[in-house]
């Protein structure tokens, strides 16, 4: 539930996932990059309903075609997840460089897997270590 500090309304990334669908995983990552404007305050950040207004106002820029065709002709996805219970939280990617990307901003690898999935069959083709998969393709 947002928190109310007299007009300032200031959401956490648990109220964004619950609002957005939007993982925390990429949250904090967008967080973190600056993408998403905010302030970490202890140990959580916090969003003001203006910054998440400049975020969705923001132009993005068009992909090229090239970038386009060879997402159409990409067949595997990945999905980054937590192995146990500390770590619930589950991302998935298009490519090597964004799973690279999404585990470099973990705290403990170790609590990280990545499965490589088929996307015209959604097959599980490897579930490797995070630790593992950077090493491959680091």
């Amino acid at each position: 539930m947002p928190r109310k500090i007299g007009n300032l309304t200031l959401y956490s990334v648990d109220d964004l996932h619950e609002l957005l669908g939007i993982s925390k995983l990429t949250l904090r990552s967008y967080l973190r990059e600056g993408k998403l404007r905010g302030r970490k305050l202890g140990v959580s950040w916090y969003v003001t309903e203006e910054a998440i207004r400049e975020y969705f106002e923001e132009p993005q820029p068009e992909p090229t075609s090239a970038s386009a065709a060879k997402k159409k002709e990409a067949t595997i996805r990945y999905i980054v997840q937590g192995v146990n219970d500390l770590v619930s939280e589950t991302e998935e990617c298009d490519t090597i460089e964004e799973v690279i990307e999404t585990l470099n901003d973990q705290a403990i690898i170790s609590l990280f897997q990545v499965q490589v999935v088929d996307r015209s069959t959604n097959e599980i083709i490897e579930i490797i270590k995070a630790r593992d998969f950077l090493e491959k393709h680091a």
